[in-house]
Order: C-alpha cells, then sequence, then structure tokens
C-alpha cells in the first residue's frame, strides 16, 4: 500500500506538472528574451561609444551623477564600465590622457586597478600598490561616497584591522549615510568568510535595514546575510536550524522591498535576483516565482554567478524549476470546476 500511494502521488504530481506549467509561465518572458546584466537607457549609449573607443558618453554620465550627487546610480554606472574596461580599456587610457585629473577617469581607474589586484594570485601586495589610485579618487571629489567603497573593499582585501576598517566606514557613512554598495562592503568584511561570523553579517545587516529610509536597497541587507549563510551551509554539506528564523525574516522584508518598486524595473533587479535565489533554497516555490515575474528580462550576475559559471543559464534552470514546483503542487481541479459535467477523462 506504501509503495502504490507513493506511485500515485507521483503519477498525480506528474499531472499537476503537465497540466499547470504553461498556465504558470504566463508573465514570464521567454528565455530568449531574458538579458544578462542588461544596461539601462542612460548606461547603454555610454558602452556603445566605449565599444568604439568613445569615452565622452561614460565621461558625461558619470559627472551627471556627480554633479546631482546621485551617489547610487554612479556606483553602479562605474561597476558596469568597469566591468567592460577589464576587457577593453582603450577608451579609458584615452580618457585618462586628455583629462588625467578628472574625478570621473579617476574613480574608474581606480576601481579597475583594484579589480585587476583582487583577481592576481599575489592579491595583497597588488592590493597595498593601488592603495594610492583611491586615494587620488577620493581627492578629488571629496563629496563621493564611491571611492571610499573602494577602500572599504581595499581594506579587506589587505587584512585591515578593525579599528582601520570602522575609520574608512566613518569616512563612508559621513559622506552618503545609507549609501547601499558601502554597506555591501561592510557586510563582506563582517562576514563568516573574512572577519567576522553568520551572526555578526545578521546582526549589522539587521540594523542597517531597520535605519535605512524608505524603499532604499540597505533593507536587503538582511537577504545578501542569509544568501551567504545558505551558501556557506551548501559548501559544507551541513544544515543549520539556528539561523532559519532570520533567513526567512529577511527574505520577507525583502519580498517587501521588492513590492515597493514597479515590475520589471532594472533598479532593484539584483535584490530580486537575490531574493529568488533564498526562496528557492527555503523550499518557498511560489513566491519565488513570484519574484521570477517580478523580474522579468532582467537576469543578474549576482548571486547566480556564485553557484554556477553560467549565470543566465543557472537562472533560466531556477525559473523552470521554481514553475514546475508550484505545477506539481497545484489542485488538479480549482473548486469551481467541482460542479461542472465531468467527461470520461475528466
Amino acid at each position: 500500500m506504501v509503495c502504490t500511494m507513493a506511485f500515485l502521488r507521483a503519477l498525480l504530481s506528474t499531472a499537476r506538472m503537465i497540466r499547470h506549467s504553461s498556465p504558470l509561465s504566463a508573465g514570464l518572458p521567454a528565455d530568449d528574451a531574458v538579458l544578462l546584466d542588461a544596461p539601462d537607457e542612460r548606461l547603454s549609449p555610454a558602452l556603445v561609444a566605449a565599444a568604439l573607443g568613445d569615452p565622452g558618453p561614460a565621461a558625461k554620465l558619470l559627472a551627471t551623477t556627480r554633479d546631482s550627487a546621485d551617489w547610487e546610480n554612479r556606483d553602479r554606472y562605474l561597476g558596469r564600465l568597469v566591468t567592460f574596461a577589464r576587457h577593453r580599456d582603450g577608451w579609458l587610457t584615452d580618457w585618462l590622457a586628455t583629462a588625467p585629473r578628472d574625478p570621473d577617469a579617476l574613480l574608474v581607474k581606480a576601481e579597475l586597478a583594484v579589480r585587476r589586484a583582487w583577481e592576481s594570485p599575489a592579491r595583497a601586495e597588488r592590493l597595498h600598490e593601488v592603495g594610492p589610485l583611491i586615494t587620488a579618487a577620493a581627492e578629488a571629489e571629496p563629496r563621493d561616497p564611491v571611492p571610499w567603497r573602494l577602500a572599504l573593499d581595499h581594506a579587506r582585501g589587505t587584512h585591515a584591522t578593525h579599528t582601520a576598517f570602522e575609520s574608512l566606514w566613518e569616512q563612508a557613512i559621513r559622506r552618503s549615510a545609507h549609501h547601499y554598495g558601502c554597506h555591501v562592503a561592510a557586510l563582506r568584511y563582517l562576514s563568516a568568510a573574512w572577519y567576522g561570523s553568520h551572526r555578526e553579517c545578521f546582526d549589522f545587516a539587521e540594523r542597517a535595514a531597520e535605519d535605512a529610509v524608505p524603499h532604499s536597497l540597505v533593507q536587503a541587507l538582511p537577504v545578501r546575510a542569509a544568501f551567504a549563510l545558505l551558501l556557506d551551509t551548501q559548501a559544507l554539506g551541513r544544515t543549520t536550524s539556528v539561523l532559519e528564523e532570520r533567513i526567512d525574516a529577511a527574505a520577507d522584508a525583502a519580498i517587501r522591498l521588492s513590492a515597493a518598486y514597479r515590475p520589471g524595473d532594472p533598479w532593484p533587479a539584483e535584490v530580486r535576483n537575490l531574493l529568488a535565489y533564498v526562496l528557492l533554497a527555503r523550499g518557498r516555490w511560489a513566491e519565488a516565482l513570484e519574484q521570477f515575474t517580478l523580474i522579468g528580462q532582467h537576469a543578474t550576475s549576482f548571486p547566480w554567478s556564485s553557484v554556477s559559471d553560467d549565470a543566465l543559464g543557472r537562472f533560466l534552470d531556477a525559473r523552470d524549476g521554481a514553475r514546475l514546483q508550484v505545477a506539481s503542487v497545484t489542485p488538479l481541479r480549482n473548486r469551481a470546476d467541482r460542479g461542472r459535467p465531468r467527461g470520461h477523462y475528466a
């Protein structure tokens, strides 16, 4: 009887997946319509021009963020421009040649140097060498918190003491108290993989989220702490129950934050991708599928690149997995169907 019941459940689950998986795809873009780290309408022309060797649009874009003190977008655009420059930096070389003291060019130069140093086998030594570039970027625009985010990442790689890190943190938040990138840099420093623990990571993230302004991405810091814990747990092949409530609470808070933004909005896309991962890890399939619907075509490298060399493929597999899991537990008939006449195979 036990085997028969298990077989029956498997049959019903398969039938549900077949019947409901197609309707559940409504609202999800086709696989070939999903883009990884798609640039927005402001960044796209700058990347196209850089590909043609013209730094002008990139310079104008970063200057606009600096003039308007739009530090969040400044940090985001910087990251994307530096990712491009890692493989094609001729446009940056030309920019620096014509404007060697431009605060935006110096910032791109510093971030690129830090990225390359992190990738070097001699990481600590290389990071020490690029320290003056970060200082130059910070001095070029004293209001800007982004060089201080770089300094925080730099401090983590050079094994800075807690006291030294706190001093940099004070400088960063003095310039922008709720800057997301600086908070992420601090969270990484406090992580179990570096100089803290999962508990310290959650403590910092939860306090920062409580103090954050409405709709700030800083409110999503706890779900980043949850992701770090889940990744560590999977790597070590063990489970933990101590922080499960905090993981779920972090996911709940991120769901509320996600709901504050319109579907398909590229701004919270990374948070939504991260949230979808955490929800899947917790077996919260329907909520994960809702986040995939809100994500639309905006897949992001993080967090999928942390668990696969094919970030886009991992995203699409996860999305399909959520859809099939929801389909497998959806009743074959809705309540409204119960009073209707049934055919022989109904």
